[in-house]
Order: C-alpha cells, then sequence, then structure tokens
C-alpha cells in the first residue's frame, strides 16, 4: 500500500515565513505542539536580542509583580522558551497554561480561553531586521510580554473573570430570535470587550504608591513604547473610566496615544465586574463602532444557533 510521505519543512519559525505555520492552518489545526527543534538560530538571536534590549526597560518602568515572574517562570535569555518549561513553573502557581496555536483565533474563542485557564500562545518569532515592530503577536509579545503577569493569582483571576464574560455574552445574546439583532448585539459587546482587554491588559498602567508602572503586555514588549506610555509628553493618560473605554477604538500601527492608569488590581477586578453587570443591563448592546470585527458565521457558531 502506498503511503504519503510527511511534508518536512526548512528550519526556521519566523512570523509569516514558517510552513509549519501553514501547512497547521490548511489542515484546520488551532491548537498545536511546539516543533522547538524547528527554531532556527536565527530566530534565537531574535529573541535574545529582543530580551537583552528589554531587560533594562522592565527593571526601570515595568510592574513588580511582572518582574516577580520573569524570576519565577526562570524565562531564558539566550534562547526561545519551550512552552513545557514555562508551564511547569506557571500551572502550579495560578492554573494557566501557555497553549501553542498556529495563529488568528477568533476573539471570543480567545477570551474563552482565558475563562478556562488556557492562554493562546503564538510560537513563531519576529525576524532578527523587524525586532522593533510586528503588526501581530509572536512568541515574544506572548511569553515575555504575558505570561509573567500571570504567575500572580490577583490578575490571574481578574484574566479568567474577564474570560468568563464572553459565556455571559453568549448567554444574554442566544436567545435573541432574531439573527440580525443578535449578531449585532453579540458584535457590540465583543467589540466592548476588545476595547477593555486593549486598554488594560495590553496597554495597562497602574498608579503605585511612587510612581507610574507597567503591567500591560503590548508596553512590557515594546522597547520604544514602554517609555514613551510612562513619560511621554504625547502621550494622554487618565484613570480607567469604562464608559469611554468600551466606546473607545485603537489602532496598531503607532504608539498609543491614550492611556488608561489603573489604580490597584482589585481595582481592575471590580471593573471587569461591572463589564459583565452592564452585559447583563443592556449597556453593552449598541457600543461604538469600528474595530474589531466578527465574522457572522463564526458568531452563529459559536452561539450554537447554525448560520441563518
Amino acid at each position: 500500500m502506498k503511503t504519503t510521505p510527511e511534508p518536512t519543512f526548512a528550519p526556521g519559525l519566523t512570523t509569516t515565513q514558517a510552513p509549519f505555520i501553514e501547512n497547521a492552518r490548511l489542515q484546520g489545526q488551532l491548537y498545536i505542539e511546539q516543533p522547538y527543534d524547528l527554531y532556527s538560530e536565527g530566530n534565537h538571536r531574535a529573541w535574545r536580542g529582543l530580551y537583552e534590549r528589554m531587560r533594562p526597560q522592565w527593571e526601570r518602568f515595568a510592574h513588580p509583580r511582572f518582574l516577580e515572574g520573569v524570576e519565577s517562570l526562570s524565562i531564558p535569555s539566550d534562547r526561545v522558551p519551550r512552552l513545557d518549561e514555562i508551564n511547569a513553573f506557571l500551572q502550579p502557581r495560578t492554573q494557566f497554561v501557555a497553549k501553542g496555536v498556529s495563529g488568528y483565533i477568533p476573539v471570543f474563542l480567545f477570551f474563552q480561553s482565558l475563562g478556562k485557564r488556557d492562554f493562546p500562545t503564538t510560537i513563531t518569532i519576529r525576524a532578527e531586521e523587524s525586532l522593533d515592530y510586528l503588526p501581530e503577536p509572536d512568541i515574544f509579545h506572548d511569553i515575555a510580554g504575558h505570561v509573567p503577569m500571570h504567575t500572580d493569582l490577583q490578575f490571574a483571576d481578574t484574566l479568567v473573570r474577564f474570560g468568563q464574560c464572553a459565556d455571559t455574552a453568549a448567554e444574554v445574546c442566544r436567545d435573541i430570535e432574531d439573527p440580525t439583532l443578535r449578531r449585532a448585539r453579540f458584535a457590540s459587546m465583543m467589540r466592548a470587550m476588545a476595547r477593555f482587554f486593549w486598554y488594560t491588559i495590553e496597554f495597562g498602567l497602574m498608579q503605585t504608591e511612587d510612581e507610574l508602572k507597567v503591567y500591560g503586555s503590548g508596553l512590557l514588549s515594546s522597547y520604544g513604547e514602554i517609555e514613551y506610555a510612562v513619560l511621554s509628553p504625547d502621550a494622554q493618560r487618565v484613570p480607567l473610566q469604562l464608559d469611554w473605554v468600551v466606546n473607545q477604538g485603537f489602532d496598531i500601527d503607532h504608539y498609543q496615544p491614550l492611556i488608561f492608569v489603573v489604580e490597584s488590581f482589585s481595582s481592575l477586578f471590580e471593573k471587569v465586574e461591572m463589564l459583565e453587570i452592564w452585559m447583563r443591563e443592556g449597556r453593552l448592546n449598541n457600543v461604538a463602532t469600528g474595530e474589531p470585527t466578527t465574522n457572522p458565521e463564526e458568531i452563529d457558531k459559536f452561539l450554537g444557533r447554525g448560520n441563518e
């Protein structure tokens, strides 16, 4: 019997240039194993360059809990980390697990994963020539930017509570009979959640007793923007206001001109609780239009209604 040989791939897991990832997508694989042996020396050099540049910025600007997380995870400075090594330190602390993915995940599935203490993690890394900017997440953003905060139980519980709001949105919208209205309501709630995530988990600052500190992963993985967010007179820093956040669009192509500041992780948790209350009260039914957009077919599948 003739068998089809397994496909082979050239070494390298560079973002947008990795045949392994393209093949996984073609096969419909969302969660994937990390094929560690495919990382090239160039991939490891990119990690080293990113880590070496960011470490002094973390020491200067990062929230202390982030720095504690970096140390407790034993994140390597000289090579791309193995997810199983990271999870060996992470899971016992907060039950979170970094799970490799092949790329884009619909926003509501991403949020739902957080509610289950799964963190969808990109396994590719940006090219050596593009350390300053990448328009999509990579493993440095996800592991060095996000995951150290996941070691803190208070922050992790806030992230879980936020993720559970995706299920609340589905619960609120699932029984709306008019399919157009159902999709519009759910899409509005997802925009609100995505904006909240962007302005807190990705680009949030916290006011400590002495100074502003960074806890947002988008800032913690960006050499230039972390300092800009804290010190630049061009950045507008305001206390976190839920009604403003959920109606405020964002643009990924430049430094963020608007930064929201929280007082504590407990206050951030309270804002997530309020977000869910607003869902149930209908206050997120018609937030401002704009990004992110959601696919109607994906919405129907998530809500278990099928295409109508």
